[in-house]
């Protein structure tokens, strides 16, 4: 009976938050394309990141490969500078203002939370693929050949030697995982302060752990920015089905424990020092994503209070 009514309130949370969106696509562009450019730019920015230490630590030809010879130091070195990117994304002033999410797994999940409305979801997802996109362009543009080349290839995400299902059951438990820390942490008042550091610490951990095995995706966008640069789509649909099998479970099965009235916001950095742009109710936050109730009232970081 548990697990009937927490379905249930899940399914009213979310058809509530399609009810709150507008029904036109522009109405939610004009209001808040700011957010979803910013989503666009932090998903970039991880991307150029993880090109350029890709190049700077297994390239061969550069000095930090002749440096260090272990291939195990140097994927604990990638994991670290990834998760420290990940961090400073999530405290950038970008991060703070749209919640830091640059992940469309993380966004349909807080989508079938009801903590962000629907078109703002879609815009959001929209706009990191493009993110994606644009961070291995420009990486393209900086490091030229070499990130083209074996064994970097845009930093692709492939099956490693241990075969397709591996590289899928290490994706489903990445994505879970990811999730299910996310959401404990974001919606314990006294925990939430921990999620960024939380999320920094996982990334290193992924990528060490999992990198020989999956390639570490857990992230739709981030597979496809690679993927259409370097022109590989090997076993391209685990890396899409598995983050979101993974989070959506990891969502069903908080919601089951904690009731959905526990998620209490969408944003992975919650100081109050910037407008929430979600259906916020966690303390301190300003603002909500929702449609303005009046003409005169503020469209985009609306002041309402929890």
């Amino acid at each position: 009976m548990r697990l009937r009514n927490g379905s249930r309130l899940l399914l009213m949370r979310y058809r509530e938050a399609a009810e709150a969106s507008d029904t036109s696509p522009f109405v939610a562009l004009k209001r808040n394309w700011p957010l979803y450019v910013f989503e666009a730019i932090e998903l970039s920015l991880f991307m150029l990141s993880a090109c350029a230490f890709s190049v700077l630590l297994f390239d061969p030809s550069w000095p930090a490969f002749q440096l260090i010879p272990s291939d195990v130091i140097r994927r604990a070195l990638m994991g670290i500078a990834m998760g420290i990117t990940a961090v400073v994304i999530i405290h950038s002033p970008m991060g703070k203002r749209s919640g830091a999410h640059f992940n469309p797994a993380v966004t349909l999940s807080y989508l079938r939370l009801g903590k962000i409305n629907v078109w703002d979801a879609m815009f959001y997802v929209l706009f990191q693929f493009a993110g994606a996109v644009a961070g291995v362009a420009a990486a393209a543009t900086i490091l030229g050949s070499n990130l083209a080349t074996p064994p970097i290839d845009y930093a692709i995400t492939i099956p490693g030697r241990y075969g397709t299902t591996s590289a899928f059951i290490a994706e489903l438990f990445m994505s879970g995982f990811f999730m299910t820390i996310v959401l404990a942490l974001s919606n314990r008042v006294r925990l939430a302060r921990y999620v960024s550091s939380s999320v920094g610490i996982l990334i290193a951990l992924y990528i060490f752990l999992f990198a020989p095995i999956s390639g570490v995706g857990i992230n739709p966008a981030r597979t496809t920015g690679s993927a259409l640069f370097a022109g590989i789509w090997t076993a391209s649909w685990l890396y899409f089905v598995a983050p979101l099998l993974g989070m959506f479970s990891a969502t069903e099965v908080y919601v089951q424990i904690n009731g959905v009235d526990c998620v209490l916001c969408a944003k992975l950095h919650t100081g109050s020092d910037s407008p929430c742009p979600f259906n916020c109710h966690f303390p301190g936050h300003r603002g909500v994503l929702d449609p303005p109730v009046a003409s005169n009232q503020p469209v985009v970081g609306t002041a309402r209070r929890s």
